[in-house]
């Protein structure tokens, strides 16, 4: 059994910061890849950013240069610094992690329950 828990969201003002923690627990093996994802009503799940190992990092085109993602493997604990935060960043978000449970099993998708931020105008 796997399970990952995000934590740090909530409400702030345009032009604030928020940092999002997810920490991943259980039977877990190995975890190559954790990302952050984000989702607003009637809108598909986005990929925000992405990182593996520790220092290999992708970010969407939205967020690049205000936010950052970065990983204790030690703790497997991903987290996502946003700053500059704009009312468009508003939506749910999620951690996702792929992951083996075992040497032998196959690398799976986990998700978070989700955290909802919230940048008021």
């Amino acid at each position: 059994q796997v399970q990952l828990v995000e934590s740090g969201g909530g409400l702030v003002q345009a032009g604030g910061s928020l940092r999002l923690s997810c920490v991943a627990s259980g039977s877990i093996f190995s975890i190559n890849q954790m990302a952050w994802y984000r989702q607003t009503p009637g809108k598909q799940r986005e990929l925000v950013a992405h990182i593996i190992g520790v220092s290999s990092t992708n970010y969407a085109d939205s967020v690049n240069g205000r936010f950052t993602i970065s990983r204790d493997n030690a703790k497997n604990t991903v987290y996502l610094q946003m700053n500059s935060l704009k009312p468009e960043d508003t939506a749910v978000y999620y951690c996702n992690a792929a992951l083996k449970t075992s040497d032998y099993s196959l690398l799976r998708n986990y998700w978070g329950q989700g955290t909802q931020v919230t940048v008021s105008s």
